[in-house]
């Protein structure tokens, strides 16, 4: 594929809460914030986004705000994952009634399905819904890694496009665009490698830093997807505390102590994520500097 259509950065949003409630406004900042600093889509409730602790109703709420408040100036990939085939559909369905240009469905976790069940649940995700799928790949969360040979199979349907890949093996990136062919999306879900991932082939990422960073981020994704790697290298080399920084204690924890800092919105998660300890707030502290965010 010479350009895709999800190539570049996407922040994997996180939501924003107030009084216990999703903190709208917030969020509809922090989406303003985003396309301003030039990023290329917007992934809202994906994990990032807590949807393991967002009611199915806060869950469609946001997918509603990110798509209206994007108003197609870049498109939005919903996140839509789910241990249950139906409960996912569902979520897939509504993306593709509210006007959502993808849906990230992350493997099923914790059922720890065959590579057989792996393929029948993107399968009859492809037969219920005409809306482009991303698979995500997070074996480290879902303790299922569905392989490159289950990809290879589901690349062949029409409204499975592509991966977000957070396994950190660089290696697969090439033997996916080999195996799934020109057409297969390639976003790496994993900021640290990014840079080898766009090496061996990628489109892009869906990034966790670019919640905080967002214009940095873009710019390291331009220069790689133009082939500058000098100036990709200098980027990611600047970036490189950031990323490590966001994960110094349970996500997105760090990552929204981050955006309070900036003034953005309360760094509240929910339970059973608690706030950043005090080791990680310094580490942020000082990656916010470096960056030049602070």
């Amino acid at each position: 594929m010479s350009d895709p259509l999800f190539r570049g950065v996407f922040p994997a949003l996180v939501t924003p809460f107030r009084g216990g409630e999703v903190d709208e406004d917030a969020f509809i900042r922090l989406v303003e914030r985003q396309i301003e600093g030039g990023v290329h889509g917007l992934v809202p409730v994906g994990t990032t986004g807590e949807t393991a602790t967002l009611s199915h109703d806060e869950h469609r709420r946001v997918v509603e705000l990110a798509v209206q408040t994007a108003a197609g100036r870049v498109p939005v990939i919903a996140g839509a994952g789910s241990n249950s085939t139906a409960e996912a559909i569902e979520l897939v369905r509504h993306a593709k009634q509210i006007g959502a240009d993808a849906a990230l469905v992350v493997t099923p976790y914790y059922n720890r399905p065959s590579q057989e069940g792996l393929y029948a649940h993107y399968a009859a995700i492809n037969e219920a819904v005409q809306l482009p799928v991303l698979v995500y790949n997070v074996p480290a969360r879902t303790s299922v890694d569905i392989s490159d040979a289950t990809l290879a199979r589901l690349s062949v349907l029409p409204n499975i496009v592509g991966v977000k890949d957070a396994t950190g093996d660089l290696v697969r990136a090439t033997q996916q665009r080999i195996t799934c062919g020109a057409d297969w999306v390639m976003l790496s879900g994993d900021d640290p490698t990014a840079l080898g991932y766009m090496a061996h082939g990628g489109h892009g990422c869906i990034s966790v830093s670019a919640n905080v960073a967002p214009r940095q981020v873009a710019a390291f994704y331009e220069a790689a997807l133009s082939g500058d790697w000098e100036a990709a290298r200098n980027w990611q080399d600047g970036l490189l505390r950031l990323h490590r920084a966001l994960f110094t204690d349970a996500s997105p924890a760090p990552t929204k102590y981050a955006l309070s800092r900036l003034g953005l919105c309360e760094e509240t998660a929910r339970l059973p994520i608690t706030p950043a300890s005090e080791a990680s707030r310094r580490e942020v502290d000082a990656a916010l500097a470096e960056v030049g965010v602070a």
